[in-house]
């Protein structure tokens, strides 16, 4: 299903804390009047931070993407695009925050950007991590 929204991997970090997508404009994501559609540019950008988290910290914690919040800031007449990066610091971070509190939502913004920097879409991406044991025992509760 990633394929369908155009965008490209074309960079990816060997620990995976650094994903570059890009968003080539083509036939396959114009809409009407010949940007690409919005659905494209999110649809592009929705599962990196998910997997890049699942892969980074491992079994012993689960990851859900939880919402999202776009702003187009002007039609995107070109290619675009944009960089998911995780510092040590921030990931040393969340496994500290899950230690003390089994489940947090973190929020990341990112920036499609055409060549010269120019920013033509704003992402926030609210991401639910947990301690995948607190997690289990949660959905037990919550099926009674």
């Amino acid at each position: 299903m990633y394929r369908r929204s155009t965008g490209k991997l074309t960079y990816v970090s060997d620990n995976l804390h650094k994903i570059v997508v890009k968003i080539p404009i083509s036939y396959k994501n114009k809409n009407y009047v010949g940007s690409i559609f919005g659905g494209s540019l999110y649809a592009a950008t929705d599962p990196i931070f998910m997997i890049q988290l699942i892969h980074i910290l491992g079994d012993d914690y689960v990851v859900w993407d939880k919402a999202s919040c776009i702003r187009y800031k002007k039609p995107v007449f070109k290619s675009v695009t944009v960089t998911f990066e995780f510092s040590e610091d921030e990931i040393a971070s969340i496994k500290n925050q899950i230690a003390k509190k089994n489940e947090i939502d973190i929020v990341k913004t990112i920036e499609l950007k055409d060549e010269n920097e120019v920013v033509y879409t704003e992402l926030d991406k609210t991401i639910y991590i947990a301690n995948k044991i607190f997690y289990k025992e949660k959905l037990k509760k919550n099926k009674h």
